[in-house]
C-alpha cells in the first residue's frame, strides 16, 4: 500500500501530471468564487434596495470613547462628533487609563473650542481583563447619563447627522425583536505607504462586501462592528454589561453576538464613517493581517475556512500560470477580473463612497495573492502579540502566553501587530 502510494504522489509530482491537477483545482476554486461573488453583488443590491430607517427617534445619546495614545488626524475625529446635527441631547465620555496619556491634551483643547458641548475626561485606573479597551468603557459605562450609548474608536470620524442616522433603527418597532445593537459600515483613510493603501483597500472591497454578505445569507447582522457600537443600556444589561467582554480580542464582534444571543435584533444603519488607516510598513501590514485572521479564525472558524473561496482572483490568477495562459485560462481570469473590479467598484465606491479604490485598483490582485498566502499561514499558529503583549487565542478569547496556553501553537515565531 505505501508503495502504490509513493508511486501516486511520483506521479502527481510527475512534470506532465502536476501542472494539470493544479490547473484542475484552480478550475474548481475559481468557479466556486463565482458562486460567492454572485451571493456577494446580490448582497450589496439587496443592501442598496433595503427599507430605510425614518428619522425621528432622538434619544439622549452618550458617545463613550477609549483612548490610549495620540494617532494621526485624532483631533479633527473628536472634532467631528462635536458638529452634530442631531435634535436629542448627547454628551461625550473619554476614558484613560493615566491622566499623563497624551490625548489627555487633546481633550482639554476640545473642551475649550466646543464650550457647548458636554464633554468630560474621566480616569479608568482598573485593569479588569486582558483586553484594555474593553475595561477602558466597562468604566465609563457607570457616568453615562443617557440609556443609549455608542462606543468607537478614537480615529473614526463622522459626518454631522452621525447620531440620527445611528439612532434612527432604534426606534424601529416593526420587528418581533426590539432593537439592541446599531453599528455601521466604514471606509480607511489610507497614507502614502502601500502597506497603508492594502489595508484601506481591504476595507472596501473585501471586508464590507462580506458583512454585506453575511447579513444577507444570515437574514440579518449577528455581530458588531468597532466602528460604531450603538447599545441601549437595557440590551447591554442583559448580557452581563461591558465586564463579560474582557477576555475578547474582537469585542465588537462578541458585543453584537452577544447581543443577538439575548434575543435583540443588530442592524446595520446608513451611516459609512471612515478611520484612519496607520502608515504601516510592507511588514506591519503583513503582521496586522495576520492578527485580524487569527482572530477571525478563532470566532468564526467555520466561516473562515470558507472564505478562502471569495479570493477569486487569485485562483484566476493560479490558474492562468498552471495553464500555461491557455486560451479557457484568460477567458477564465476576464471574467474573474470582471467580477472583481464589479464588486470592488459596486461596494467600495458605490456604498462606501471610498474614491480611493479607483485610485489604488491595480493593488488589488497583488492584495489577493497575499490574502491567500496569508489565509494559509494563519493556519500555522494561534499566537499573537497586542497592545505589547503576547497572548494565544483561544474561541475568540485572549490567554496570556505561557508554555501550557501555547498547546497546540506549531508556529514558534511570535508575530508582531500594531495594537
Amino acid at each position: 500500500m505505501a508503495t502504490r502510494a509513493a508511486r501516486f504522489a511520483a506521479r502527481i509530482h510527475s512534470t506532465q501530471m502536476f501542472p494539470t491537477v493544479i490547473a484542475t483545482l484552480t478550475t474548481l476554486l475559481t468557479f466556486a468564487g463565482f458562486g460567492f461573488y454572485t451571493v456577494a453583488i446580490c448582497s450589496a443590491r439587496a443592501w442598496l434596495r433595503r427599507r430605510r430607517f425614518p428619522a425621528g427617534f432622538a434619544p439622549g445619546v452618550s458617545l463613550l470613547k477609549p483612548l490610549r495614545g495620540v494617532d494621526p488626524g485624532m483631533y479633527e475625529a473628536f472634532a467631528s462628533h462635536c458638529r452634530q446635527q442631531y435634535a436629542g441631547e448627547y454628551e461625550i465620555l473619554f476614558g484613560v487609563s493615566s491622566l499623563k496619556d497624551p490625548a489627555t491634551e487633546l481633550v482639554r483643547r476640545l473642551q475649550t473650542e466646543f464650550p457647548e458641548r458636554r464633554i468630560d475626561l474621566l480616569l479608568c485606573p482598573e485593569v479588569l481583563g486582558p483586553n484594555g479597551k474593553v475595561s477602558n468603557v466597562a468604566q465609563l459605562v457607570p457616568h453615562a447619563r443617557f440609556d443609549h450609548l455608542i462606543i468607537n474608536d478614537s480615529d473614526i470620524r463622522v459626518g454631522p447627522n452621525y447620531l440620527t442616522q445611528v439612532m434612527a433603527p432604534f426606534g424601529d418597532t416593526s420587528g418581533e425583536q426590539s432593537v439592541g445593537l446599531v453599528t455601521a459600515l466604514y471606509r480607511g483613510r489610507a497614507h502614502a505607504t502601500i502597506g497603508s493603501k492594502l489595508e484601506a483597500l481591504g476595507l472596501a472591497t473585501d471586508f464590507a462586501p462580506a458583512v454585506l454578505t453575511a447579513r444577507y445569507l444570515e437574514r440579518g447582522l449577528h455581530f458588531g462592528l468597532g466602528s460604531t457600537l450603538a447599545v441601549s443600556r437595557t440590551a447591554l444589561e442583559a448580557i452581563g454589561g461591558m465586564a463579560t467582554l474582557v477576555e475578547y480580542i474582537a469585542d465588537d464582534y462578541e458585543l453584537g453576538l452577544h447581543v443577538h444571543r439575548a434575543g435583540y435584533r443588530v442592524e446595520l444603519c446608513d451611516a459609512v464613517v471612515e478611520t484612519a488607516v496607520p502608515a504601516y510598513r510592507f511588514g506591519d501590514f503583513l503582521d496586522h493581517q495576520l492578527r485580524w485572521m487569527r482572530t477571525v479564525r478563532e470566532s468564526r472558524p467555520w466561516g473562515y475556512f470558507g472564505s478562502v473561496l471569495s479570493n477569486l482572483l487569485a485562483w484566476a490568477v493560479l490558474n492562468l500560470i498552471a495553464s500555461g495562459a491557455s486560451l479557457p485560462s484568460i477567458a477564465l481570469f476576464s471574467l474573474a477580473l470582471l467580477f472583481r473590479t464589479s464588486l470592488a467598484l459596486g461596494v467600495g465606491v458605490g456604498i462606501l463612497g471610498d474614491q480611493q479604490v479607483v485610485r489604488d485598483f491595480w493593488l488589488i490582485p497583488i492584495r489577493d495573492l497575499l490574502t491567500l498566502v496569508l489565509w494559509a499561514w494563519s493556519y500555522t499558529s494561534n499566537t499573537v502579540r497586542w497592545r505589547g503583549e503576547e497572548f494565544v487565542v483561544r474561541k475568540g478569547k485572549l490567554v496570556r502566553r505561557t508554555p501550557e496556553a501555547v498547546g497546540a501553537s506549531t508556529a514558534p515565531a511570535l508575530e508582531k501587530n500594531r495594537s
